[in-house]
């Protein structure tokens, strides 16, 4: 991937992960989501917090661990809202992934 590549898949992960935020509410929980999807990208191995903590804070393992579990253990969102989300936004992501390789001009 070149650097072109990294900025779009960045940008568009920033955008994914606005779009969840306005859904779980909290402009604060911006930070901690970033940091679980990041995490659940990343992290190699099961999915728990403690490798995910170990790949989105290097420097602060062990408090980046307590903000990824109070995260997840203080989740009053509704899951069903969440996933209807995560849901609208893979239809979009891929519609305008196929239409960007599908010429406008080919028939």
């Amino acid at each position: 991937m070149n650097l072109e590549g990294a900025a779009d898949s960045a940008s568009r992960f920033v955008a994914f992960v606005e779009e969840l935020t306005r859904v779980i509410g909290h402009a604060d929980r911006d930070r901690p989501l970033r940091d679980y999807c990041a995490g659940l990208l990343v992290s190699e191995g099961r999915k728990s917090v403690e490798p995910m903590a170990a790949v989105t804070a290097p420097a602060e393992v062990p408090a980046q661990h307590q903000k990824l579990l109070h995260f997840v253990a203080n989740a009053p969102w509704s899951d069903e809202a969440v996933l209807a989300k995560v849901r609208e936004m893979r239809v979009t992501f891929s519609r305008s992934a196929f239409s960007s390789v599908i010429s406008p001009t080919e028939s």
